[in-house]
């Protein structure tokens, strides 16, 4: 069974998460953790610093040698808000593949929730009704809100705990004016989220990160409620009562533990407040917080505080599943086809294309035919063309996308499409994934990849082959579909050593078209595959 590691380079810290796949679940093999504050400087001069890189790299490093030791199959390692910002952090992901081998991907602030909302919703009970979940990480907040186990809307906010410390609370106890002037800010950003994300009749909220976990577990001491351990949490029902555990170390129980209960919004607002007014020493000696979270937890409290009150919030409960939660499910997804997570990973991300596809006015009937064709030739095509299984799925988006340049201007829509699709944010879909499902919607016109191409440029060299190949597919599926007004063609095909037949069934208005088209294409496929290319009809 394969091995999975996640690593979140997060603004505050980064974390690691190694999973084994066992019965198409995953069972957590090991977990590591390194406050690292790669977004302090990021906040106040747009750069990360030498040294926050520095120690990055050491934790890597670190992280390394334990996905070694577990013999880790798959290794996904993505960054989130810091390096979003920094202007410098394309030399820093070029540092980590140099020093590690690993390809760092920047990853938006709504694929950052998407995910953290997949690695939550599994997991948590009495996840599976109306939720909002709330990410608040060292740069940014992701608030979502989710029916039924399906992401209704999202929004990313500036108002991360290490962003709104360095740019408001520069001394120490925080100064009046930085917290007036930061309040201001929080209460104007969440006021413009609430338009979007609707809280009302949501059942459950659920918070995650570092944050969270210190203001439950300090609000919990402070009312003197027992903590549950996470195994027990999972497995509890809400309204159930669970006997108290034997206390465990203090340190321990932030990362391990917390309550069933809600950390009530009006014990968030009296924590915020008596935070605000103490020194660090002070707050490093809040039972619940800990020395290293003492640092940021003043802005961090402070949202949660504005956040509850603004969207007229009870409380929340802390979830310790996050980003690399995520991230684990979404691997095991795209390897797994028997896992649970599966089908639900591949509906979210074909819903997202049809909502890319539906925004730029793409005419469905026409695209579900040149993808229902070019799945056809991908599966009967599949000894000659080789190539992985996951281009079924880039082919399906590109078909279905191939068209949306022409929003902009039919005039070289092809080259709108390519720049569409690789800006878009489509759900389930890393960067890279993106550009080359792109690349292959790019090449549906006169034009054919080459060297140095604006739409391969990003796509490691190694794969040129496959997009080539995939280029040809999908013009095929395009050119079976010419005749808008006809029924849908059916096709045969068959594989000999030396030719590839194409044997057409016309529809009602014949298929003459179609085999003119096909006929064009026989250049490119020789060139491609190395066999004539002979389009008949029945």
């Amino acid at each position: 069974m394969p091995t999975f590691a996640a690593i979140d380079i997060g603004s505050n810290s980064c974390r690691l998460k190694i999973a084994k796949v066992i019965n198409h679940q995953l069972r957590t093999l090991a977990e590591d953790r390194e406050v690292t504050r790669l977004g302090a400087s990021v906040f106040e001069s747009g750069l990360v610093s030498p040294e926050a890189m520095a120690l990055t790299i050491r934790t890597l490093k670190r992280f390394q040698r334990a996905i070694q030791s577990h013999g880790v199959d798959q290794i996904r390692v993505a960054a989130t808000a810091a390096l979003r910002d920094a202007r410098n952090g394309a030399a820093f992901q070029a540092w980590v593949k140099a020093e590690t081998g690993w390809t760092l991907e920047i990853i938006s602030g709504l694929e950052e929730a998407r995910l953290i909302h997949r690695g939550v919703i599994g997991t948590e009970p009495g996840a599976g009704g109306r939720v909002l979940m709330i990410d608040l990480g060292g740069g940014s907040c992701e608030v979502t809100l989710s029916e039924h186990k399906r992401i209704l809307d999202t929004v990313s906010l500036p108002l991360g705990a290490v962003r709104l410390t360095e740019q408001f609370l520069s001394s120490d106890p925080a100064p009046a004016d930085g917290l007036a002037r930061m309040r201001q800010m929080i209460s104007r950003e969440l006021r413009q989220a609430k338009r979007r994300i609707k809280p009302e009749e949501v059942g459950l909220v659920l918070a995650t990160s570092g944050t969270a976990a210190a203001l439950a577990a300090a609000c919990a001491e402070a009312a003197k409620q027992p903590f549950v351990p996470a195994a027990v949490k999972v497995s509890a029902k809400i309204s159930g009562k669970i006997a108290p555990k034997k206390p465990k170390k203090r340190a321990a129980r932030l990362e391990s533990a917390a309550s069933l209960d809600l950390a009530p919004a009006t014990a968030v607002r009296r924590l915020a407040n008596r935070l605000a007014k103490m020194t660090l020493a002070e707050r490093e000696a809040v039972p619940g917080i800990g020395p290293r979270r003492a640092e940021i937890i003043v802005a961090g409290s402070m949202v949660y505080a504005e956040l509850l009150e603004t969207f007229e919030l009870h409380g929340f409960r802390y979830s310790q599943q996050g980003l690399r939660d995520g991230i684990l499910a979404q691997m095991l997804a795209e390897q797994d086809q028997r896992a649970s997570e599966h089908r639900a990973f591949e509906n979210e991300r074909w819903q997202s294309v049809l909502f890319t596809a539906n925004r730029y006015g793409v005419e469905m009937k026409q695209a579900e035919a040149v993808r229902d064709h070019v799945v056809q030739l991908f599966h009967d095509l599949r000894p000659l063309h080789e190539l992985p299984a996951e281009y079924e799925s880039w082919l399906s988006a590109a078909a279905v996308l191939r068209d949306t340049g022409k929003f902009i201007n039919h005039q070289g829509h092809h080259r709108h499409t390519q720049y569409i699709i690789s800006s878009s944010e489509i759900y389930g879909y890393t960067q890279l994934q993106r550009t080359v499902v792109s690349a292959i919607a790019r090449y549906q016109g006169k034009s054919r990849p080459q060297p140095g191409d604006r739409a391969l440029r990003n796509i490691p060299l190694e794969e040129h082959r496959n997009v080539h190949r995939a280029v040809v597919l999908l013009r095929l599926a395009v050119a079976l579909n010419q005749d808008r007004a006809s029924d849908v063609l059916c096709v045969k095909v068959r594989i000999q050593p030396k030719r590839v037949y194409l044997e057409l069934q016309p529809g009602r208005s014949g298929a003459e078209l179609e085999l003119w088209s096909l006929r064009r294409e026989d250049n490119y496929f020789r060139e491609v595959f190395g066999r004539e290319l002979f389009p008949t009809i029945e």
